[in-house]
């Protein structure tokens, strides 16, 4: 089942954000890292996608809750639920207080990444390594 509409579009478009910034390894170097962002973004970490996906949201806890309201299909529910599975994985074997060059340093970033740039795929978002937020505008609204 798809839904044409969902009932918060703005979360929707946060969530795609966040999923493209977990998809690109320049941009978190770039923001995350030494803290320089393109025009457009003021600030970025990881805590920020931690903070939308465990605490302003029910994704974390019931993802399919959320089809309907920022998630259009079982599909997109099944992507987030896998990058979600593999956060999971990086907080619970280094915990919630590191620094994010330092989760970016283990070995699980890759899975998180790599399933990042999966779920971009899903969500309709064609350039999954532009840190350009004026792309992102533009595929966010797709």
């Amino acid at each position: 089942m798809v839904f044409s509409e969902i009932e918060f579009p703005e979360m929707r478009a946060e969530l795609i954000e966040h999923i493209q910034s977990l998809s690109d390894t320049e941009y978190q170097h770039m923001g995350w890292i030494n803290n320089r962002y393109p025009p457009g973004i003021e600030y970025d970490e990881f805590k920020s996608v931690i903070h939308f996906l465990y605490d302003d949201t029910v994704l974390a806890e019931n993802v399919e809750a959320d089809i309907g309201v920022i998630l259009k299909s079982k599909e997109e529910s099944d992507a987030v639920k896998a990058l979600i599975r593999e956060i999971d994985v990086l907080i619970d074997l280094y915990g919630v207080n590191r620094k994010d060059g330092e989760y970016m340093s283990k070995p699980e970033w890759e899975n998180i990444v790599c399933i990042a740039k999966e779920a971009c795929l899903v969500f309709g978002i064609l350039n999954v390594v532009s840190p350009d937020p004026n792309i992102r505008r533009e595929q966010r609204n797709k």
